[in-house]
């Protein structure tokens, strides 16, 4: 505003120009999170095999981490400890209950645990949720103040997915459930479309939109399953009829999909049923960002795509996500929107429960001090290079993982066995290390990284 000074011989008056800034409108969050999606299924991120046009359009405009994993989990369900972790930015062994009379628990999210949409709720936004939440039902309703199409499960016909609408009781019992034939990716983007369309451009909203594609079954449409021909699906160079050793969990349900050994004919099938599946899907994320484009949300809203776990599909003789493989524990992880660099990548280590503090930074909100994950804005602006120069995972009692910038040990307890690739020279993970000499030293130093990561997070196989 303009204010003319008092006081002052009118001959000597002058105008002073006050400037009154005002404060930026909180930026929207909407969060895509794909089901059984590999970190190497994006075209933009190097695979010339798959088509994702829309996911490409994402990495043109945001900032994409490359090296982005999960910490594992303690059942074969990946996704619920995985979707725990991300809604709760804690570790594996605190973000869920720990199991229960024999049967894990990693469904329940533990307290004091906060959850990250409760953050957003509590400071003015509507949190609304769409799609699957293989967590407990009494952690939905403290997240979210709304939602629709919403699946409580781990999988199911695409084609008949039982959904409920939200119920302010937080009970959702069986008797309410709807089946609507309408392929699952497109049923749950029908719902975020009409969220974004009815919602108030007044009100900061946080869209959590969890698909449950590219999760078996691999049923894609027609007219994208028809664009890959699986005769020209090229094999992974560590593709394998059968994996070498026992790894404890070779006949768990994902692996049970094929017979063994595995043929080069099936497992091209799986593969060009996988990227029709990831298509169609990234068909369905673009209607999504084109209303908010429509409703002109798009530049003040943060965009997330990521990834609840990877998967096999022929690789290392396995299909499933049940190991700790680069395929099965790296995800893809873009953000884009408002204080995000455009067209940018890093392969700086990072988990996808750092999602939750990224978030909070990028909104001005505090990171509430039960969170574990680390806060990748620094990154992306340049500020640092990295926030992690170790990673860690585990997967039940069978496997734990630690990996550093170059080098990853992959430990079997109960097979009394280990590998160690050099992944800068073998990102395939192909060749094992760990019967050379000349590597002595560095797995020595692996082994003693896991063994204090295990003892601090209280791993059940922590040996003194």
């Amino acid at each position: 505003m303009i204010r003319r000074l008092r006081n002052l011989p009118a001959a000597i008056c002058f105008l002073t120009i006050v400037v009154v800034a005002a404060a930026a409108p909180p930026p929207n969050v909407l969060i895509l999170l794909a089901d059984d999606q590999r970190f190497d299924t994006i075209h933009a991120l190097g695979n010339s095999a798959i088509r994702t046009p829309h996911l490409d359009r994402l990495v043109k405009e945001g900032f994409a981490f490359t090296h982005a994993h999960i910490m594992g989990g303690r059942q074969g369900a990946i996704c619920m400890p995985s979707r725990a972790m991300l809604m709760t930015g804690r570790t594996l062994y605190r973000a869920a209950l720990p199991a229960a009379q024999g049967r894990p628990a990693d469904h329940v999210i533990r307290t004091p645990a906060v959850l990250m949409p409760e953050v957003f709720r509590s400071a003015g936004y509507r949190t609304f949720a769409v799609g699957k939440w293989h967590n407990d039902k009494p952690s939905f309703n403290r997240a979210f103040t709304a939602g629709d199409a919403i699946f409580f499960g781990g999988m199911h016909d695409h084609e008949q997915v039982p959904v409920h609408s939200y119920d302010p009781t937080g009970a959702y019992p069986n008797n309410r459930r709807q089946t609507n034939r309408v392929f699952s990716s497109t049923l749950f983007a029908n719902a975020a479309i009409q969220f974004l369309e009815r919602h108030p451009v007044e009100q900061p909203f946080f869209l959590y939109v969890a698909f449950t594609a590219p999760h078996d079954p691999r049923t894609p449409p027609p007219e994208f399953a028809a664009m890959y021909r699986p005769e020209k699906i090229k094999l992974p160079p560590n593709f394998l009829p059968e994996h070498p050793f026992d790894n404890g969990e070779l006949k768990v349900r994902d692996e049970k999909l094929l017979p063994w050994p595995r043929t080069p004919k099936a497992v091209q099938q799986e593969i060009a049923a996988y990227y029709g599946m990831i298509s169609h899907l990234d068909a369905e994320i673009g209607r999504i960002l084109n209303t908010l484009e429509a409703r002109g949300l798009r530049r003040q809203t943060l965009v997330v795509f990521g990834g609840d776990n990877g998967l096999a599909v022929g690789q290392h003789g396995l299909l499933g996500k049940q190991n700790l493989y680069d395929h099965s524990v790296r995800v893809p992880l873009v953000f884009s929107g408002p204080g995000v660099p455009s067209n940018r990548r890093s392969a700086a280590l990072c988990y996808l429960h750092d999602v939750f503090p990224t978030l909070c930074e990028l909104s001005g909100l505090p990171v509430p001090p039960v969170v574990e994950g680390r806060s990748l804005v620094g990154i992306m602006q340049g500020r640092e290079d990295k926030v992690y120069t170790t990673l860690y995972a585990a997967y039940r009692e069978h496997q734990r993982m630690v990996r550093d910038e170059r080098y990853k040990l992959l430990v079997y307890p109960q097979a009394n066995r280990v590998q160690l690739f050099d992944l800068r020279k073998d990102p395939w993970e192909t060749r094992d290390l760990s019967g050379e000499a000349n590597f002595a030293d560095v797995m020595e130093q692996l082994k003693k990284s896991l063994q204090e990561w295990q003892q601090t997070v209280e791993d059940p196989l922590f040996k003194p």
